[in-house]
């Protein structure tokens, strides 16, 4: 369920469509057909829905910070490198920041998308991107 809650936050960030939200939706879902939480959201058609039924559901208890860090990454990585604006980058990754569920905000490597852009107010540009790249790695298999 961590790589659907990744989605939903990604999606209502606006850094994924709902086309991919969906997809991610269905492979779950037939991974897993006798999930009743998925055949919900299968039916929903409403994302905005959707969307809060994921955020109010999720046992945030048993959640793996693991597993939504290294789903989280793979997709912002895509974002990161398609988005040429780095302050645009910089606002969502904030934004995204505080859309996270608040256990995670202040553990590593999450807690930096507070402040990683810093720098970017007295021109830093090269550090700014050295930190998110460093996060968007965190989870990377070498």
């Amino acid at each position: 369920m961590e790589e659907l809650l990744v989605y939903a936050i990604l999606f209502y960030e606006d850094i994924i469509t709902e086309e991919q939200y969906q997809k991610e939706l269905d492979k779950l879902f037939l991974k897993n057909p006798s999930d009743e939480m998925l055949l919900y959201l299968e039916w929903e058609t409403d994302i905005k829905k959707a969307i809060i039924f994921i955020r109010t559901h999720i046992n945030y208890q048993d959640l793996s910070h693991d597993i939504v860090g290294t789903v989280l990454m793979e997709q912002l990585r895509i974002y990161y490198y398609q988005c040429q604006n780095i302050q645009k980058f910089a606002n969502k990754m904030y934004s995204l920041w505080e859309s996270l569920p608040g256990d995670m905000q202040n553990k590593q490597p999450f807690e930096v998308f507070c402040y990683a852009d810093d720098p970017l107010s007295w021109g830093e540009e090269k550090e700014v991107r050295f930190l998110y790249e460093q996060i968007l790695n965190y989870y990377k298999k070498s």
